[in-house]
C-alpha cells in the first residue's frame, strides 16, 4: 500500500512541470468573437450620398485580448467609422474590393492595438453584413 503511495507521488510530481510548460506557453487554444454595434456611414466624394450599413465581429485568440479590445472599443469604432466614410464606391463595388477593406480594417485596429497594448490581439476581422446604398 505504501508502495503504491509513494510511487503514484513520484509520478505526480514527474508530470507536474509538463502541465506547467503548457499553461505557461499560452497555447490555450482559446477563440474568441466580439460584436460591434452595427456602424452606418456616408461615403463617397461629389455627386449623390451614399450609405454603408456594415456588421463587424473581430477574433481574438486571448481572453486579456478580449478584455483589452472591450476597453479600447470605442477607439476601435471611431477608426472604423473613419475609414468607411473614407470610401468610394469602386472600394466596395466586388466581393473582393471588400475583402480588401475588411483586411484594410483589421490592419488599422492590429496598429492601434499594437500601439495601446503592444500586440495586435485581434487575429480576424469579419463583415457580417454588409449594404451599400
Amino acid at each position: 500500500m505504501l508502495r503504491r503511495l509513494l510511487f503514484g507521488l513520484m509520478l505526480g510530481l514527474m508530470l507536474q512541470p509538463v502541465w506547467a510548460a503548457e499553461d505557461e506557453s499560452g497555447a490555450s487554444g482559446y477563440v474568441g468573437y466580439i460584436e460591434l454595434k452595427p456602424f452606418v456611414a456616408n461615403f463617397g466624394g461629389a455627386g449623390p450620398l451614399r450609405f454603408i450599413k456594415c456588421e463587424i465581429t473581430l477574433q481574438v485568440g486571448s481572453e486579456d485580448g478580449h478584455h483589452a479590445v472591450n476597453y479600447h472599443l470605442p477607439s476601435i469604432r471611431n477608426d472604423i467609422v473613419f475609414l468607411l466614410s473614407a470610401q468610394d464606391e469602386a472600394a466596395l463595388s466586388s466581393v473582393e474590393a471588400q475583402a480588401a477593406l475588411a483586411k484594410e480594417a483589421l490592419a488599422q485596429v492590429q496598429t492601434m492595438l499594437r500601439e495601446e497594448e503592444g500586440a495586435p490581439l485581434v487575429t480576424d476581422l469579419f463583415f457580417t453584413s454588409l449594404v451599400i446604398q
